[in-house]
């Protein structure tokens, strides 16, 4: 059984900051990549930022140079750390791990955690 559980979500003005954190569970040998992604209301889900297990990083272009995306391969653990929040960054935050393989082998394609909710808000 494998899951990703998210944490960190909640209420902050704008301006303000919030720390998203992401733990994978399970048997695993490894995790490609590790990234976070949104929904706003209305909205599709989107990319807001992926870590490689290399630590290569891509960011959508609304949340450079305020969002920082971390990992540590070790623990299975990655990190969002978001700052100068906007009221555009409200939605759903949802952790995702790709190409997760077990230590028994099999692989997953894509792992989704359940999601945590950040609302920017005065």
């Amino acid at each position: 059984q494998v899951q990703l559980v998210e944490s960190g979500g909640g209420l902050v003005q704008p301006g303000g900051s919030l720390r998203l954190s992401c733990a994978a569970s399970g048997r695993i040998r490894s995790i490609n990549a590790m990234g976070w992604y949104r929904r706003a209301p209305g909205k599709e889900r989107e990319l807001v930022a992926r870590i490689t297990n290399g630590g290569d990083t891509n960011y959508a272009d609304s949340v450079k140079g305020r969002f920082t995306i971390s990992r540590d391969n070790a623990k299975n653990t990655a990190s969002l750390q978001m700052n100068s929040l906007k009221p555009e960054d409200t939605a759903v935050y949802y952790c995702n791990a790709e190409n997760l393989q077990l230590r028994v082998g099999y692989t997953y394609l894509e792992v989704w955690g359940q999601g945590t909710l950040v609302t920017v808000s005065s």
